[in-house]
């Protein structure tokens, strides 16, 4: 089973931009009640789509220059990647299904 991997500003290109599988990025804080809301999803969705996915994690206050770098303005953010591009963009906490449909794009 399969679990969001931590990813760091030193890391995310490699781990995300690099990446051979489609990759979501899930840009969260230790204080957000809503990025704690939608974890235990995120790790659900993580082990359904394993192998064809992957999830990361990115801490946003400890990864300013990413959060910077993506626009990000507000958490959480949800951040669908192909072939090293943001393909879309997904702001506050959503249910598990709205989540799977923007994954289920990624694979199209």
């Amino acid at each position: 089973m399969s679990a969001p991997t931590p990813v760091t500003d030193a890391t995310f290109q490699a781990e995300v931009l690099d990446a051979d599988l489609p990759v979501v990025v899930d840009i969260w804080a230790t204080w957000c009640g809503p990025c704690k809301q939608i974890a235990p999803l995120l790790d659900q969705l993580a082990a359904e789509y394993d192998g064809r996915i992957k999830i990361v994690k990115l801490d946003a206050d400890q990864n300013p220059e990413t959060v910077v770098a993506a626009g990000v303005t507000s958490i959480p953010t949800l951040g669908f990647y192909k072939n090293g591009v943001r393909n879309d963009i997904l702001i506050g906490a959503h249910p598990k299904p709205a989540i799977a449909e923007k994954m289920e794009a990624l694979l199209a």
